[in-house]
């Protein structure tokens, strides 16, 4: 793999994971806030699993699963 490839991936799962920690954040507050709007923690929660197969993906990408 190219190493400007491997970092343009890396970047990107680095802040992958940052949104994913924030996306998690922000589901927790709404989660446990008296007014929690169903419809927004449900998108929340689907936009959070989206970013989670990405991260998926590049890991595999980046770190593939070769059994010798």
């Amino acid at each position: 793999m190219a190493s400007s490839n491997e970092q343009a991936l890396r970047a990107e799962l680095a802040e992958l994971r940052q949104e994913h920690r924030d996306l998690d954040a922000a589901v927790d507050a709404l989660a446990s806030s008296a007014n929690a709007d169903a419809l927004q923690l449900q998108r929340l929660k689907k936009k959070k699993l989206m970013i989670k197969d990405r991260i998926s993906m590049l890991e595999d990408q980046l770190f593939p699963d070769i059994i010798a």
